[in-house]
């Protein structure tokens, strides 16, 4: 027979988790708009139930006193305030670990598989809660930025400096240096005057594929393909304050960037592109769903134009990627001025 005492533990555990888990629900379904956190809380409360369905719930409410229960007179003065939704969001997350911690210790008196079950939970809300702060992070460092602009090494670096000032004035918030061509000596150069360049402006510089240029040169962050280092590793390397994004051409490759803890991703191939090859195109269909499922800045890419870029917009995704059509350009600048012009109507 369970102790009576371990009943009432489990009994106010079960409940402390349950309706932490409830509130982190609400904001990310109310606050962030955000379906996939939405669904992923869902789920964890769900096998929540599933797990404490192993015990009799008879039991539970047997052992329950609530009125005798001396801890339900204790509080503290920071309990009875809450300055904004962060500090919310930040106490239900603790909240929610505490109580499945202590269903995972004091179910293992009770049942082996509930007790498991608890310890897997509060390994995944951990990883929630990374999710919820990058992305909110990311939305706010990137909330202005509806234009990203892929550049190269240019024929030679007066080009390059010429080119990189010109779409800097043009006020492009987002330049990354993609060149598979520049032998490395060379191309950390060109990422050291991308950042001297972009300092003390409004635009931030990324470097692709290569987290350890990125870091030597100070970049502002990194950019990732599928093949590329995962954004584990980068963030070894980068360490937590600079951006790291992420190449996704599906619908379970953007899911799973954003459980990774990407900044931010790029989706796509959009249309047919001479920059790179594909056997398949996602187009405009993968658009529409990550514009419906995901709140973490998204941008499409792959043969954006002027001319198509209203069909872009009308997914539902107003940030864009693009190379040949501004950097290749007569006028750069003018270019990238044209696109801001019709991203920000």
């Amino acid at each position: 027979m369970v102790d009576m005492a371990v009943l009432r533990i489990l009994d106010a555990s079960a409940n402390r988790t349950g309706e932490g888990l409830r509130v982190l629900e609400d904001y990310a379904r109310f606050v962030l708009d955000d379906p996939l956190l939405t669904e992923q809380l869902k789920s964890v409360r769900h096998r929540l139930t599933q797990a404490l369905s192993t015990l009799e719930y008879f039991h539970l409410l047997s052992a329950r006193e609530t009125l005798q229960d001396v801890g339900t007179g204790l509080t503290e003065p920071t309990e009875a305030v809450r300055q904004k939704a962060d500090d919310v969001l930040k106490a239900n997350f603790h909240r929610v670990q505490e109580g499945l911690r202590s269903l995972e210790e004091w179910g293992k008196l009770v049942h082996t598989e509930l007790a498991q079950t608890a310890k897997n939970l509060r390994y995944q809300i951990y990883t929630l809660e990374r999710v919820f702060l990058i992305g909110q992070r990311s939305q706010q460092r990137l909330a202005e930025a509806r234009l990203y602009v892929l550049i190269d090494g240019a024929s030679n670096e007066a080009e390059f400096r010429q080119k990189v000032s010109s779409l800097i004035s043009a006020g492009v918030p987002l330049l990354q240096l993609r060149d598979k061509h520049l032998p490395d000596r060379e191309l950390l150069r060109r990422a050291r005057l991308l950042r001297q360049l972009t300092a003390d402006t409004s635009t931030l510089c990324i470097v692709n594929d290569r987290p350890d240029l990125a870091l030597l040169s100070e970049a502002d962050g990194v950019h990732l393909g599928q093949e590329d280092l995962s954004v584990k590793d980068a963030r070894q390397i980068l360490g937590p304050d600079r951006l790291i994004g992420v190449s996704t051409h599906s619908i379970q490759q953007a899911r799973q960037a954003v459980l990774d803890g990407a900044n931010y991703i790029g989706v796509g191939p959009t249309f047919p592109t001479a920059t790179k090859e594909f056997s398949q195109f996602p187009g405009l269909e993968l658009l529409r769903q990550v514009a419906q499922e995901f709140r973490l800045p998204a941008f499409a890419i792959g043969g954006i134009r002027l001319e198509n870029l209203p069909q872009v917009v009308q997914t539902g995704i107003r940030r864009v990627a693009v190379h040949a059509a501004i950097w290749n350009a007569p006028d750069p600048a003018q270019a990238a001025k044209e696109f801001l012009t019709s991203l920000l109507r």
